[in-house]
């Protein structure tokens, strides 16, 4: 009875002293490798394991890699999952390209995916270019009139300036750009309704795909509309705002001649004063003359009668004017 237990045990002990094995060591990986070509010795596998790389993300793209023809090391595909990569990605990349005629290195494709960019997705926009639609672009000719452009931009991934090319944004910006130079040097809106590949040669001259991680093959325009007369729209928007300066130019003259109106009232009113103020002085001039013998009173009556003279003289001319205006009624 405890022999039988003591093999039972000991059998409980190899199976779970296997399992854990087989768990830390990859065996079948291993013999999968073996079977495809992949010479790779079991201490490298479980020296994955103590590096904390999954040794499947390693063993199936080198297996690919081998049975495509790329000829790629574990240490390169190791190094680039350390580094953060998509191992997988770039092996598929690897076999596109090649598949393709497309010169690919591995170091280059492992750059690409550390930058961020789908390196298989550039191989296949290699091998089969890709249409960009540009937003509808607004652009006034010479006349004033707008001109609505919609563009396709085929454009094919240059795998060489894939690291720190400029993207899709700069090649639709570029376009835009152009359509507006193109159009806004055109001297009137039907030369561009008669002739619009005369946009699409014009902006495919530039040179937009410089610097950018794209090589542009054809522009063609989608559409083209007549949008708004923008010309006749800013002279109007002129117009109105020459109206209203001289409109506040008026209402400034008006304010400055009120102005002068009322400062030559109050200086009239000021002069009367000041003549009141003097007639008022007079009889206390006079009687100060009488008083200190500067003035006789002969002098006083003779100036008495003159004023009462010109009194005289001031009523009968009155009445002259009186009299003739009556005439005239």
């Amino acid at each position: 009875m405890d022999s039988i237990v003591y093999v039972l045990l000991l059998a409980v002990i190899i199976i779970i002293a296997l399992s854990v094995f087989l768990s830390f060591v990859p065996v079948m990986l291993w013999i999968s490798a073996l079977a495809s070509g992949v010479r790779i010795g079991i201490i490298t596998l479980v020296a994955m394991r103590l590096r904390r790389v999954i040794p499947s993300r390693i063993v199936n793209p080198m297996i690919k890699a081998t049975k495509a023809g790329i000829d790629i090391t574990i240490n390169q595909l190791e190094s680039h999952f350390l580094a953060g990569g998509n191992v997988d990605r770039v092996v598929n990349a690897l076999i596109a390209a090649h598949r393709a005629n497309i010169h690919l290195e591995f170091e280059r494709a492992a750059a690409i995916d550390l930058a961020g960019r789908d390196v298989l997705q550039a191989v296949q926009m290699s091998v089969n270019p890709r249409v960009i639609e540009t937003p509808t672009v607004s652009a006034v000719a010479k006349d004033g009139i707008e001109v609505k452009v919609i563009a396709r931009v085929t454009v094919r991934a240059n795998i060489e300036r894939l690291v720190g090319g400029a993207g899709e944004e700069t090649i639709i910006a570029r376009v835009g750009e152009g359509i507006v130079t193109t159009v806004g040097s055109s001297g009137s809106h039907k030369d561009v309704l008669e002739n619009p590949d005369l946009i699409s040669r014009t902006v495919l001259g530039k040179g937009l795909d410089a610097g950018t991680a794209f090589e542009i093959l054809s522009i063609d325009i989608a559409d083209v509309d007549v949008g708004k007369n923008i010309g006749a729209h800013l002279q109007t928007e002129q117009a109105e705002a020459d109206k209203r300066i001289a409109q506040a130019k008026a209402e400034e003259r008006r304010a400055m001649a009120v102005a002068q109106e009322q400062e030559m009232k109050a200086r009239v009113v000021e002069m009367k004063a000041k003549v009141v103020e003097s007639e008022s002085q007079v009889p206390l001039a006079m009687a100060e003359a009488l008083r200190g013998g500067k003035l006789g009173v002969m002098d006083y009556m003779n100036l008495k009668n003159i004023d009462a003279d010109t009194q005289m003289r001031s009523t009968l001319g009155k009445m002259n004017d009186t009299g003739k205006n009556d005439d005239q009624k």
